[in-house]
């Protein structure tokens, strides 16, 4: 196992104040929870007119409106607790994969990574989006650590996990995470 650590990437998925802080519209429920478990961030920024969002969700966006994670805004800062350190990296997404259009799998393989790890909100979205491509991108591992993501309900989260695991991820808690071959 640790030799692995060299190949593992821990990617931290949507931790911006417009998923997690309470009185915004977009918050994830029990999102805070995961607080504790987040190391590193990738993150979602829209342009403010929402010429870059998913199409479904482009009524959000313009004059007035409430432009969830638009670039520039409170909403699209970290959420508080979580801050970039030196030599991390913060990727910017568009869409609910990480993988989608980014140059992730291109820098995480000039890393020699082969490993991923994953935690953030939400996981029926951008968590399980992110995973499916990096099933898809050949990782050799993929763990997911259920209790550092979160869903609207418990059902929906627990739902897309057992989803998860059907493809071969691997779902851990952070405490358990690293301690076994799981």
């Amino acid at each position: 196992m640790a030799d692995q650590w060299n190949h593992t990437a821990l990617l931290v998925i949507d931790m911006q104040k417009d998923f997690i802080d309470e009185g915004s519209p977009f918050a994830i429920p029990r999102s805070r929870a995961i607080l504790p478990s987040v190391y590193r961030a990738v993150v979602r920024e829209h342009d403010p007119e929402g010429r870059d969002v998913e199409r479904f969700r482009r009524h959000y966006y313009g004059n007035g409106k409430l432009k969830p994670a638009a670039k520039g805004s409170r909403g699209a800062e970290l959420v508080e607790g979580l801050e970039m350190k030196e030599g991390e990296y913060k990727l910017v997404k568009t869409r609910f994969s990480a993988f989608f259009d980014t140059n992730l799998h291109s820098l995480l393989q000039g890393m020699g990574i082969t490993h991923l790890v994953v935690a953030g909100v939400q996981t029926p979205n951008c968590i399980r989006q992110t995973v499916f491509d990096g099933v898809s991108l050949d990782y050799h591992s993929i763990t997911l650590l259920s209790d550092a993501t979160a869903a609207a309900t418990p059902k929906i989260h627990q739902d897309n996990i057992t989803d998860m695991k059907n493809v071969g991820v691997v779902a851990s808690k952070v405490d358990e995470w690293g301690h076994s071959d799981a």
